[in-house]
Formats: C-alpha cells, sequence, structure tokens
C-alpha cells in the first residue's frame, strides 16, 4: 500500500476513471522502482533520470502491468495522488472524484492485450460499485491536465476499451 492518499472530501461522488501510464526508467518495463516510486523507497541514484523523483509523493489507486496483473496502492474509496492540477468539465482537483488507474506503459509502446482485458474487467467493477461512473467519465490523464501531461498516449486504443467495455456490459 503507498502512504499518499488522504480522505475525500465530504459529500464528494466518485465519478470518474482517469487512465495513465508509467514506465520507470522511461520506456523500461518491469521491475521494482513503480512500486518504489508509489511507496516512497525509490532509491534516486539507481538511474539518473530517478534525480527528479527526489521527494515526490505520488500514487494510484491500481497500477495493471504488461502481463495484466493489477497491483492496488490506494482503496479506491480514498483520495489517491494521481492527477495533480487537473480540471474536468469545470471541476478542478479531479482526485477528488476520480480513481486513477495506471498502465505500465509510454505514450508509444502498444498496450498488451492481457492490460486490456485486466483494465476492462476492473473498470467493470469500479462502475458497479459507483454508477455514477460511465464510458465518457473515463478520461486520460492528458484530458485533465493537457497542458502538462500526454498519457495515456497515441498508443491507447480508446475505441478498442470503448468497445470491449462495451461488450462486458452487455453480459
Amino acid at each position: 500500500m503507498s502512504p499518499n492518499w488522504d480522505e475525500r472530501p465530504p459529500n464528494c461522488d466518485i465519478d470518474t476513471l482517469v487512465i495513465h501510464n508509467i514506465s520507470l526508467p522511461a520506456g523500461h518495463f518491469g521491475g521494482p522502482h513503480v512500486d518504489d516510486l508509489f511507496c516512497n523507497r525509490i532509491d534516486v541514484s539507481a538511474h539518473p533520470a530517478f534525480a527528479k523523483l527526489d521527494e515526490l509523493r505520488v500514487s494510484a489507486h491500481a497500477l495493471i502491468n504488461r502481463s495484466g496483473r493489477v497491483t492496488q496502492y490506494v482503496s479506491f474509496s480514498k483520495r489517491a495522488w494521481h492527477a495533480g492540477k487537473s480540471c474536468l468539465q469545470g471541476r478542478e482537483n479531479c482526485n477528488d472524484f476520480s480513481i486513477g488507474i495506471e498502465l505500465e506503459g509510454t505514450d508509444r509502446a502498444s498496450y498488451t492485450d492481457a492490460q486490456y482485458a485486466a483494465l476492462v474487467q476492473l473498470s467493470q467493477l469500479l462502475m458497479i460499485r459507483w454508477p455514477k461512473i460511465s464510458s465518457p467519465r473515463i478520461v486520460g490523464h492528458e484530458e485533465i491536465a493537457p497542458e502538462r501531461k500526454t498519457d495515456p498516449g497515441k498508443a491507447f486504443q480508446w475505441d478498442r476499451f470503448r468497445r470491449e467495455l462495451g461488450k462486458s456490459q452487455d453480459l
């Protein structure tokens, strides 16, 4: 579990999923670095790119690795620190009302079939638990922080994801 979370504001409904990507170092998959980042134990001397991560405190609710394994870092009912400065449809601070799901990947590397399957399954479960989450309320980090972020990037197949999510809802 990550220590990087806090309580959501009172009377704040969870109604949005935010899809992200992450790899540490950039473009490298596997290894302990994402876990270490979210749990505040990353060794910043392990790679030159990690120097900028010193004292960074971030988290996501869950990470889906390349094989489709889901690791949960923060309770879905709590506020994870995944969105940063953000706005969706005039509402700022998207961490307040969203769940953040990280995909192990980059903006340009294709995501795996296993990741899509796990993301669809997890999204479906979250939509059952929080019915205000609907397909239009599943967005990329790039949509809520367009000046700062580009993930999940051009490699993420939104049409495929929405089609597979729709099929799973018809079952």
